[in-house]
């Protein structure tokens, strides 16, 4: 799930499926401009309603009744509105695990092997 050309377009569900053999499912036409108008008419400005937590569920539910075995939140705000905790199968936050992956990349040590740019 996440912002229209996230859930029409290539980059993302081709990669997924070429790179990682997954099958990806995606929202029916409506249900994609739902989730759209809501990540960009209330969660960019910050509005976080149940009604519309309500209806990412019911779009989750129909995606598992189409097969889903789980959810990718592919929009850093919808993490601001959907949890574990509203699905049945596992929601992966792709925000939560960019921001893990950062972090414990920085806490490796790793980056101190990078060449420091020129002044």
């Amino acid at each position: 799930m996440g912002t229209t050309v996230t859930m029409n377009e290539d980059f993302y569900r081709g990669r997924l499926s070429s790179q990682h053999g997954l099958e990806v499912l995606v929202p029916s036409e409506e249900d994609r401009c739902t989730v759209h108008r809501i990540i960009y008419e209330e969660l960019c400005v910050g509005c976080i309603l149940d009604k519309s937590r309500l209806e990412y569920v019911r779009i989750m539910d129909r995606l598992v009744e189409r097969g889903a075995e789980a959810v990718i939140l592919g929009c850093t705000e919808i993490g601001l509105l959907v949890r574990q905790d509203d699905s049945h199968i596992p929601v992966f936050d792709t925000t939560r695990i960019h921001a893990e992956a950062a972090v414990e990349y920085a806490l490796s040590g790793h980056h101190r092997d990078l060449e420091a740019p020129p002044r």
